[in-house]
């Protein structure tokens, strides 16, 4: 049923770009995610759990899909090449991520490591960003392939000196806040 309904929703979405916008302007992966979110908010825990049991291999099948996909067209030498725009990037995501989870710690008075620590876990998390990084590149390419190229390197060498870096920073913060023992 979770599958019928997931192409049903996507079929929706090519009727309304191909009746209403004349061209493939949705983004499918957003409906998806606010197809799924929908479902994750409606279903009762349990059967939420056992569907997702079933659904999960398929999904992270179509993850891996999706980042290959991604990471296809990229030119591994433009990460050479991001020097700045990366490092700005990297710097301003992790202050986004640190302030942010801070923040919302302080404002739901959330326990004190939560609180400080919380941020530093998320540091690793870049799948999303290359998600987009795809749909910019594509939007930017029919405008500037150089500014195409700009955002993919940045995002693409960014996710993995993240990657690297960030995996390091998240398990010391686990351990500062006491959920893993070494």
């Amino acid at each position: 049923m979770l599958l019928f309904f997931l192409c049903l929703s996507t079929l929706s979405g090519l009727l309304v770009d191909f009746y209403i916008f004349h061209s493939f302007s949705l983004n499918y992966l957003l409906i998806g995610m606010a197809f799924s979110a929908a479902v994750a908010n409606v279903l009762p825990e349990k059967e939420l759990g056992d569907t997702l049991k079933l659904y999960n291999p398929l999904l992270n099948l179509s993850l891996v899909i999706v980042i290959v996909n991604l990471g296809m067209p990229l030119d591994y030498r433009l990460i050479a090449g991001a020097g700045l725009f990366t490092a700005l990037y990297i710097l301003s995501r992790a202050a986004g991520k640190i302030g942010g989870a801070y923040l919302g710690g302080k404002l739901t008075k959330a326990d004190p490591a939560v609180t400080k620590y919380l941020g530093l876990t998320l540091l690793p998390h870049s799948g999303v960003s290359l998600v987009f990084t795809g749909i910019a590149a594509t939007t930017l390419t029919g405008i500037d392939v150089s500014l195409a190229s700009i955002v993919s390197g940045t995002i693409v060498a960014a996710a993995i000196i993240n990657e690297i870096i960030a995996v390091i920073a998240a398990k010391y913060a686990f351990k500062w806040a006491g959920e893993i023992k070494e």
